[in-house]
């Protein structure tokens, strides 16, 4: 998606605005979204994502009774980034961070993710049920081919049947295989 306002970057900053009952979605890249911050979030020029990311992690005011965030402070072994630094930029330094940084992650998603510390995308709710169905039957074709791998045999035979109701229950609602 590119940018709505220069029509040239990407854009990086999806949100809806509602004004007087009429929805309106608005993509913006991250120079636009700073030069139109003042407009777009009530008057806080000095609005970043890396502020607003960073104050989702803050875990100070949710989380100080919790003493693991008391802790001797950790660093990803890869790009030596402390978990204070990512707390204060709202970005990662590199994809090792994501282990290096678990145990002080997860009750944050938590947090963020009601509950959950597993996203699994979202699909629009008019083609949600076929997606779903035609997710699980990948799932179930590769979990198939390792038993069959393994020589798991009678277990593979009730994934291939269970791969058939699927297959059948798509058929049925007009998905395609």
């Amino acid at each position: 998606m590119i940018c709505q306002e220069c029509h040239e970057r990407p854009a990086a900053l999806h949100f809806t605005k509602t004004v007087n009952g009429e929805m309106r979605e608005v993509y913006l890249c991250e120079h636009c979204a700073q030069e139109k911050g003042e407009h777009l979030f009530s008057g806080h020029p000095a609005f970043s994502l890396n502020n607003l990311l960073g104050g989702l992690f803050n875990p100070e005011p949710h989380f100080a009774s919790n003493p693991s965030f008391h802790q001797k402070e950790i660093h990803c072994e890869n790009c030596h980034m402390t978990f204070q630094q990512f707390l204060q930029s709202g970005k990662f330094g590199c994809a090792q961070c994501y282990q290096s940084f678990d145990s002080k992650l997860s009750s944050i998603l938590k947090r963020l993710h009601g509950g959950n510390t597993i996203h699994h995308g979202k699909i629009p709710a008019r083609m949600g049920g076929t997606l779903h169905l035609q997710k699980e039957l990948q799932q179930l074709r590769e979990q198939l081919q390792e038993m069959i791998t393994n020589e798991h045999f009678e277990q593979a035979a009730n994934v291939r049947d269970e791969i058939h109701a699927l297959e059948k229950k798509l058929l049925d609602e007009g998905g395609v295989q």
